[in-house]
């Protein structure tokens, strides 16, 4: 880079001011390409891997729900429960009639590593990663988009494997039934809740 000293107006200080500038961007260029690389070198390493053998899964269940002057929107469902009846996981796929889009929640016991999300397989296909939303008192909440790909998935296979990170650093693991998930979805809900609003 040249300067001219022709001008008699501080040369010195436009010089330093464009080689300050050219030193900025190229930090800048810098930081940016590195970034990557840090994140993957954060990447938290998961302790160990457990099954988690004490829940039980009920069958799914389809549920509509009519609001007055709105859309039908059906979630079809399935619920694991522990020995003592407390849910442990539920899964919602749910979709709005007319949308042809469907959103996938999981429902999680608290004391989860919420940022590592869900990680969902279908038999022995692609994982799919299912971020945490947000979280109650009693529950966290992972949801995402569902492609037509998963759902087409979850009506083709035999069983769903979930795995969640504790806040242990160790990975749950609980599979659940798929067999009857397509005759459900595709099917009749078993009730439908309508409200009409008065005007």
């Amino acid at each position: 880079m040249t300067c001219s000293h022709r001008t008699e107006r501080r040369p010195e200080r436009d010089c330093a001011t464009l080689f300050f500038a050219a030193l900025l961007l190229a930090m800048a260029a810098s930081v940016a390409s590195s970034r990557p690389a840090m994140s993957q070198q954060t990447e938290i390493a998961i302790r160990g891997q457990r099954e988690v053998e004490d829940v039980t899964y009920g069958d799914w269940r389809k549920l509509c729900f009519k609001p007055g002057g709105a859309q039908k929107h059906c979630r079809t469902s399935i619920t694991g429960k522990f020995s003592t009846g407390q849910m442990a996981v539920r899964l919602d796929i749910i979709e709005r009639e007319g949308d042809g889009s469907a959103r996938l929640q999981i429902f999680s016991p608290v004391g989860m590593y919420l940022q590592k999300p869900v990680r969902l397989t279908v038999d022995q296909g692609a994982p799919y990663h299912v971020p945490y939303t947000w979280c109650l008192t009693n529950t966290c909440i992972a949801g995402s988009v569902a492609a037509p790909k998963m759902i087409q998935e979850l009506a083709s296979g035999q069983a769903l494997r979930l795995e969640f990170v504790d806040s242990n650093l160790l990975a749950l693991t609980t599979s659940l039934p798929l067999t009857h998930f397509a005759s459900i979805n595709k099917g009749a809900p078993v009730q439908t809740f309508e409200q009409d609003i008065d005007e």
